[in-house]
């Protein structure tokens, strides 16, 4: 009897002195991939962070898969970019996944652009102006300073969500801005050479680079957002382009090739594949070197 006391106290001694489970990460689900490295960077080892599209996808276009609706059922937050760059299917995730946490107005639903001024509010929207967001253009991260707006209301939110980590998360958030003034102060530098460049676009998802860095956007290769050139679209560009050249083409990493490579052997002018997002190149693996990567290709356009 005694042995048997003796062992089961030896073992109930030795489960006493394991370590306590670690507390679960916090479960993210982040429309975009920019988004979701921010969030990355604020949350370090206390968040579990899933992107829902990459920077091939375009985040206008995007199915609601049941994978999708997995992700949006577990999740304690989402990040989203907001201004209804996400409504051909964020509300279908929010609604099937039955999740009262990350529905619009609680704590577990975040978006990046309501905390911005955004560019392009219209005073009036229909049909026939193509894919205009009432709010403004939800495009809104190529602009870095938008960027430490966006973290330091983040930061906020993820510890509301997860009020035991306040503290890590302030810390992080800290640091953050720290780095990313000094980054932005770098950028500034090296771009100032593309001040008042002439440039063409494909869609109006460059138009906050083009602010912060002071780009000047001449033609849109899309006639109005979301819909593509037609023939004698193309041809009037030729026209208006070849009197007046720019100096470079954008063409995100998620952009169709076909119309741009067409304009650009016309007008004789480069064509600058741009990352867009975190993945869209090889080198843009980070949030910072998105921006690295997007400031050389574009400064070495220049030269």
């Amino acid at each position: 009897m005694n042995r048997t006391i003796y062992a089961a106290t030896a073992i109930i001694l030795s489960l006493l002195a394991l370590p306590l489970p670690a507390q679960a990460a916090l479960r993210v689900l982040a429309t975009t991939p920019e988004w979701a490295a921010l969030t990355r960077e604020l949350g370090g080892d206390k968040v579990d962070v899933y992107a829902a599209t990459s920077a091939f996808q375009d985040v206008h276009r995007v199915d609601a898969k049941p994978s999708l609706v997995a992700r949006a059922r577990n999740a304690d937050l989402v990040v989203a970019a907001g201004a209804e760059l996400e409504i051909g299917w964020l509300p279908i995730l929010l609604r099937e996944s039955g999740n009262a946490r990350i529905q619009p107005g609680n704590p577990g639903y975040f978006e990046a652009d309501a905390n911005l001024r955004l560019l392009e509010v219209p005073s009036a929207v229909d049909r026939s102006m193509g894919d205009v967001h009432p709010q403004g253009n939800p495009h809104a991260h190529l602009d870095a300073r938008n960027v430490a707006i966006v973290a330091t209301a983040l930061a906020t939110r993820l510890a509301v969500v997860d009020p035991a980590n306040a503290a890590y998360y302030q810390a992080r958030g800290t640091d953050f801005q720290s780095r990313w003034k000094l980054a932005v102060t770098r950028w500034e530098a090296q771009a100032a050479p593309l001040r008042g460049v002439p440039i063409v676009v494909i869609h109006r998802d460059q138009a906050y680079l083009c602010h912060w860095l002071g780009l000047v956007e001449v033609a849109a290769i899309e006639p109005k957002p979301g819909v593509p050139p037609s023939s004698s679209y193309l041809a009037e560009l030729v026209t208006k382009l070849n009197a007046a050249p720019p100096k470079m083409i954008l063409r995100n990493a998620y952009n169709d090739s076909k119309a741009v490579d067409w304009l650009a052997e016309r007008i004789h002018v480069p064509v600058v594949l741009l990352p867009y997002s975190v993945g869209g190149t090889p080198a843009a693996s980070d949030l910072f070197k998105l921006f690295d990567d997007t400031i050389n290709r574009l400064t070495g356009a220049t030269k």
